[in-house]
C-alpha cells in the first residue's frame, strides 16, 4: 500500500455502540476506508437509519454476514460482536489474507480452556488461537506489530491492568493481595434492551455485580500472572455507576518494600510508561476523573501510597468505549501497520 492509498476496512457487528464508535474512529482516520458495514439483525437498513448523526457522513448500507465478501472488499476487519462468534469466521479471513481485530473474548484468551470454562463453546479454531495477540499496546507493542489476528481487550481489563502492570512486572507487590474495584458507565452493557441499564433502574443508584464470578477475572488474572512470571490471583468487583462513558478502576496492594513512597511509585509509573503516548501518569496529589478521558483513547493515572498500611493505591481511567474499545483497536491497527500509534484516534475530551 503507498502513501496515496487507503487500508480498505469492514466492521462486523456495526448497528452496536462498539461498532458506531468504530465507524466515526475510521471517518477520522486519515489512512483508513470503510468499504463493508455487516450485521445480521439490522441487514438491508441503511446505516443512517440507526444513526441518523452520522448520515451526513456514512452512506453505506448494513450487509448480511458474509465471509466471502468481507474477504474480497477488505484488508482489515473488525469484528465487534457478542463472544463466540467471531471464532467462526476469523479462521477464513485469515486464510484470505484478511487481517482480523476481534473486540469480544474469542481471542483474548492464551489457553482456550480457559475460554471455555468462562464461556462456553466448542473450539475448532485452535490453529488460528495461537497466532493471536493481546491487544493491549502498552505491553504487546512488538508482538502486535506482527501480528494478524488481534484478541482486543476488554475495557475492565484495560483500566486495571493498566494500573496494575508495574507493580507485578517490577514485583513491587505482594501479588496475591491485589485488589481491583471498578466503576463502569451504562454504555458498557451494550445498546440492547436491558431492565437494569434503563433510566429509572439505573439512575441515582450505585451497585455491585457479578461479584466474585466477573468473566473478566481470567482475563486479568492471565495477563498479571504472565508479568508476574507466576500464577496470580486477582480480587475483582465491578460496578454500574450512573453515567454513560467512562471506567474509573481503583487497584489497591500491600507493597513489597513498605520503605517506597509516593514519589517513588510516580517515577516507577512514569519510566514504565515513557513510550506510551495514551497513558498520562498525574502529578503528586492528583487523582483522575472519569471526564477527563471521556471521547478520548487516553488513559490517565494517580498513584498514592498509604504508610499507615503499607499498600499502593492506584487509580486509573478510561473511556470505556475508546481505549476499552474501539480506540484500542485502532490503536493495534495504527500498530500492525507501521504507523503512529496515535494515528486518527481523539486526544482531546468532552468537557465539561
Amino acid at each position: 500500500m503507498n502513501d496515496s492509498q487507503r487500508l480498505r476496512v469492514g466492521i462486523v457487528g456495526a448497528s452496536g455502540y462498539g461498532g458506531v464508535q468504530l465507524v466515526r474512529l475510521l471517518m477520522d482516520h486519515p489512512k483508513l476506508e470503510l468499504t463493508y458495514l455487516g450485521g445480521d439483525s439490522s441487514a438491508g437498513k441503511p446505516f443512517s437509519d440507526l444513526y441518523p448523526h452520522l448520515g451526513h457522513s456514512v452512506s453505506q448500507v448494513i450487509e448480511p454476514v458474509d465471509v466471502e465478501v468481507m474477504a474480497n472488499r477488505c484488508d482489515v476487519v473488525f469484528l465487534s460482536l457478542p463472544n463466540g462468534l467471531a471464532y467462526k469466521m476469523t479462521p477464513t479471513l485469515l486464510e484470505k489474507g484478511c487481517k482480523v481485530l476481534d473486540l469480544s473474548a474469542d481471542y483474548r484468551f492464551f489457553n482456550l480452556d480457559t475460554y471455555t470454562a468462562w464461556y462456553g463453546g466448542e473450539r475448532t479454531d485452535r490453529d488460528a488461537a495461537e497466532k493471536a495477540v493481546y491487544g493491549l499496546p502498552e505491553l504487546y507493542r512488538e508482538r502486535i506489530k506482527e501480528a494478524q489476528l488481534v484478541g482486543c481487550p476488554g475495557c475492565y481489563p484495560t483500566a486495571s491492568l493498566l494500573a496494575l502492570s508495574p507493580l507485578l512486572k517490577q514485583g513491587l507487590v505482594l501479588p496475591e493481595t491485589a485488589i481491583v474495584d471498578a466503576k463502569s458507565g451504562t454504555s458498557g452493557g451494550g445498546r440492547q434492551a436491558k431492565t437494569n441499564l434503563l433510566l429509572a433502574e439505573a439512575d441515582n443508584s450505585l451497585g455491585a455485580y457479578n461479584v466474585g464470578r466477573h468473566r473478566h477475572t481470567p482475563e486479568i488474572e492471565q495477563i498479571c500472572s504472565d508479568l508476574a512470571g507466576h500464577e496470580v490471583r486477582v480480587q475483582f468487583t465491578p460496578h454500574l455507576i450512573p453515567m454513560v462513558r467512562g471506567i474509573l478502576a481503583t487497584v489497591y496492594a500491600t507493597l513489597r518494600d513498605p520503605g517506597l513512597v509516593r514519589e517513588d511509585l510516580l517515577t516507577i509509573y512514569s519510566a514504565f510508561y515513557r513510550s506510551s503516548p495514551w497513558v498520562k501518569v498525574l502529578p503528586t496529589g492528583v487523582y483522575p476523573q472519569t471526564k477527563w478521558a471521556c471521547g478520548t483513547n487516553l488513559c490517565y493515572i494517580g498513584v498514592e501510597v498509604d504508610p499507615r498500611t503499607d499498600r499502593v493505591i492506584v487509580m486509573s481511567v478510561i473511556d470505556n468505549m475508546i481505549k476499552g474499545q474501539a480506540g484500542q483497536a485502532i490503536q493495534c491497527l495504527n500498530l500492525m501497520m507501521g504507523w503512529d500509534e496515535t494515528l486518527g484516534l481523539p486526544q482531546m475530551c468532552f468537557y465539561p
